[in-house]
Formats: structure tokens, C-alpha cells, sequence
């Protein structure tokens, strides 16, 4: 007990002789030998240092395939191998000076722009909005604070609000929730489904407030592993009863999520993009192209797409039409908006014989609308008859494959494609008028289509 000495501390600052502190000190040590949901409740009361709450759950508890070993889960391809000895030497002497600048980026400032939650100094400037955030948590919804140990040995700071037991139509349903570079469940997107009586599961980051380690690709993925294991095996939740909901940067361990977990309900992503390079050309200088088109994109590769399209659930897109950080250009050019690229490869992929040349341009003229009105507009203008669409799509799937890819539109019109295109796209993005920050209402946050 020595050791927690100037570690815990009240709302206040503790002190031996303090009886609350004493008090706190007995919760502690009681919880850490009998680990019940009441000791735990008590234990929640205090505001202490996280890296002294006993851990609630280690993927060591469950077996689990996916694990290739202890370093981590499934998640980072090898490099393509050059065919001759003499090519490879050649090749790795090549490259390592552009190797070995562009790690030493990624572990030093790039990570922190890449991720500036995991900035100490941030942290400490939100403290008083995470703590009061906490609270309200566990003080209006009976949030429930749970520590994970990840495969790689990171702690996982997560916030879970258990609605099964309320009269909600939504209750049943588990909304985990992946937050964005700067965000933590605390203040984060965990208050957009809980408006809508779902039941919710938010978590931090590597690196993020109480969870320790940094935010690399692989450790985003660890946790997010350890986290559905956690719903499915501690909280006792199917997979077909979670939905993953993931804002901006969070969409990458969302999307790794329902690739490696397909039998999950669905996915949406808000204000999400497919790939971090031109995003990262963006911010970078001219002069160091060749490290961002390089080896730091090794370090710190975000290819959401790969992941989202091998799932083959119910997906929603959120588009942001004010988007200022997501853009290339900036947010008053929404076509360069990369949330369109995550719907054209979707599309792409899903529904190819309807994604032709002209089906892509009918698809751009409906994203490059800025307002619903314009939006409209373009849809009555290709004269999108949404019974027929329906009805074609149920057709095909009763008589076809029911796995994406389909060949649905193989024997189709030029108009019936277009049709069909504009159709498919409305129903897998919805456009909210905002910009990137903006906190999501609940009336924005909706079901994933289904046929």
C-alpha cells in the first residue's frame, strides 16, 4: 500500500491521516482481492490513478484463433518480396536511409499529428471535461469502468452502459463505439447512441487517458480485438448484436473490426476517410514526398478500405458537407471530400455491372450536391424509381449469390444502371450539414440499410 502513496488521490488531495483516504485504501485493496461489481461500484467513486485499477478482463482469458502470437492480432502485410538474393540486398540498402528517417518520423512527431489525443500535454488541458465527462457517465448512466489487457500487454481504459434491462426497443443492441484522433469516450461519440437507448461500450485509444501504450496500427488493432472479446465473452452480448460505430480516424479499427469479426451486425462510419496518404500529403511539405509515399506510411498505414470491404453486413456512411479535414482541397470543394472514395470503392466492389462509366458519373453528380435540396434535385432528374430498384436487388438476391460481389445489372440498361447506382448510393450515405466536429445528433444516426 506504500506505493500508492501520492498516486490516488480524491476529489481533493488524499492524505494518510484523511479517513476518506483511508476509506479509498481499504476499497482498493478489498476490490483487488474480491472483484465484484459491488467493491467495484464503490471503487468508482474515487478519482485515482487508472494504472492501480485492477484489470477486468485479458484476452488471455478466452481462446482465441485470430492471435497469430502474443505481438499481435492479424492485421499488417508483408512486404512483396523481389525475386533474386542480390535484388533484395540491393533494394534494402537502397531504401534504408529513407527507412530510417521516415521511423524515426513516425515514433516522434508523426504519431503525435497523427494522433494528438496521445499528447500529454492535451490530456492534461482536458482533464477537468474528462473527469466531469466520467461522472456523468457513471453518475446518469450507470456507466460501468472496466480495465483490458490487450495481447500486447496494453491497458485498455473502457466505459460500458448496459440498457438490456430497459423497456427500449434499442436496449438489446451494443454500440461500440471507436472515437476519433483527439477524442476519448469520456466526451467522445459514445453520447450519440446512448441518446437512442442503446446499450454502449466506448474505449481510448492506446496511449489515450487511461489506457496505456501509443496509437500505432497494430495496437489500435489489439485493442479493438480485446474489446469484442470483452462484449462477447464478459458482458455476454452475440456478435450479431453489435454494431460498430466509428467516427473519423476511429473508422480504421471499426472497419479492421468487421473484417475480422464478419458475423457483426454492422457498420457505420462518420466522417471517415479511405486511405490516410493523400490526407497526409496534405500537411506534409513538398520536399518529403518521398518519405509520405514511402516508408512512414508503413509505420502508420490506415487503409480503411481494405478492411471494410471484405465485410459483407449492413453499412452506413455519414458524410460531413462542411468537412474542413477530410479534404484535400478544403471544405468548400466537397468532391474531394474522402468520404466519397470510401462510397465509390464500396459500390465498386459490391455491385460492379452497375458501376460502370456511367453509373460513377451519376453517382459524382449526386455527391458533388452540397444540400439536400440539390441532392433531390439530381435524384428526380435521372427519374430513380425506388419500388423498381427494390425489387430488381430482391429479385436478384432470392435467385443469386447472396455474397458480395453481385453481378446484378449485367443485362441492365443504361438507365436502369444509372438508376440502380443512384439508388444504392443514397441508401449507404447520408449527408449530415456540418462541419467535422460537430457532435452527431441522434436523428442522424440511423440503421444501415438492408435489403
Amino acid at each position: 500500500m506504500v506505493c500508492l502513496l501520492g498516486v490516488a488521490c480524491l476529489r481533493g488531495w488524499g492524505r494518510w491521516r484523511n479517513s476518506e483516504y483511508q476509506q479509498f485504501i481499504s476499497i482498493l485493496e478489498e476490490t483487488r482481492k474480491n472483484h465484484t461489481p459491488s467493491n467495484k461500484k464503490k471503487l468508482a467513486c474515487y478519482d485515482f490513478d487508472f494504472s492501480h485499477w485492477p484489470a477486468d478482463f485479458s484476452w488471455e482469458e478466452v481462446s482465441n484463433p485470430k492471435l497469430l502470437s502474443k505481438a499481435g492480432v492479424s492485421l499488417l502485410k508483408p512486404e512483396p518480396k523481389l525475386r533474386g538474393a542480390a535484388d533484395r540486398v540491393l533494394n534494402s540498402l537502397r531504401t534504408l536511409p529513407c527507412h530510417i528517417v521516415s521511423f524515426l518520423i513516425a515514433h516522434s512527431f508523426g504519431r503525435r499529428m497523427l494522433y494528438p489525443g496521445s499528447v500529454y500535454l492535451l490530456q492534461r488541458a482536458m482533464r477537468p471535461m474528462l473527469q466531469q465527462g466520467q461522472a456523468r457517465l457513471i453518475e446518469e448512466f450507470e456507466g460501468q469502468r472496466n480495465k483490458l489487457v490487450a495481447c500486447d500487454g496494453n491497458e485498455i481504459d473502457t466505459m460500458f452502459v448496459d440498457r438490456r434491462r430497459d423497456e427500449g426497443q434499442h436496449g438489446q443492441t451494443l454500440v461500440i463505439c471507436c472515437e476519433g484522433n483527439a477524442g476519448f469516450y469520456e466526451v467522445g461519440c459514445m453520447n450519440t447512441p446512448l441518446e437512442g437507448g442503446y446499450s454502449v461500450l466506448g474505449w481510448n485509444h492506446p496511449g489515450f487517458a487511461g489506457s496505456t501504450g501509443v496509437p500505432f496500427p497494430q495496437n489500435e488493432a489489439n485493442a479493438m480485438d480485446v474489446v469484442i472479446q470483452f462484449a462477447v465473452h464478459k458482458l455476454g452480448f452475440q456478435l450479431s448484436d453489435i454494431v460498430v460505430y466509428a467516427w473519423s480516424i476511429g473508422g480504421f479499427t471499426a472497419s479492421w473490426a468487421v473484417m475480422s469479426y464478419p458475423e457483426i451486425q454492422a457498420l457505420v462510419l462518420d466522417a471517415s476517410f479511405d486511405d490516410l496518404l493523400p490526407l497526409a500529403l496534405k500537411v506534409m511539405p513538398d520536399s518529403w514526398s518521398c518519405l509520405t509515399y514511402g516508408r512512414f506510411c508503413v509505420f502508420c498505414d490506415l487503409n480503411t478500405h481494405e478492411f471494410f470491404l471484405r465485410y459483407q453486413g449492413p453499412v452506413l456512411l455519414i458524410r460531413r458537407t462542411k468537412d474542413e479535414i477530410i479534404t484535400t482541397t478544403g471544405p468548400e470543394d466537397i468532391m474531394s471530400n474522402r468520404g466519397n472514395n470510401l462510397l465509390l470503392k464500396l459500390l465498386q466492389f459490391r455491385y460492379p455491372k452497375v458501376m460502370t462509366d456511367d453509373g460513377v458519373r451519376a453517382i459524382r453528380a449526386w455527391l458533388a450536391a452540397s444540400n439536400h435540396v440539390e441532392e433531390a434535385a439530381v435524384y428526380s432528374s435521372y427519374e430513380v424509381d425506388d419500388d423498381w430498384c427494390v425489387s430488381v436487388l430482391q429479385s436478384y438476391k432470392t435467385e443469386g449469390d447472396v455474397f458480395f460481389p453481385w453481378s446484378v445489372g449485367e443485362d441492365m440498361t443504361l438507365e436502369g444502371r444509372r438508376q440502380l447506382a443512384l439508388f444504392l448510393a443514397r441508401k449507404y450515405m447520408r449527408n449530415f450539414d456540418s462541419t467535422h466536429c460537430t457532435p452527431l445528433p441522434y436523428s442522424e444516426f440511423a440503421a444501415p440499410w438492408r435489403l
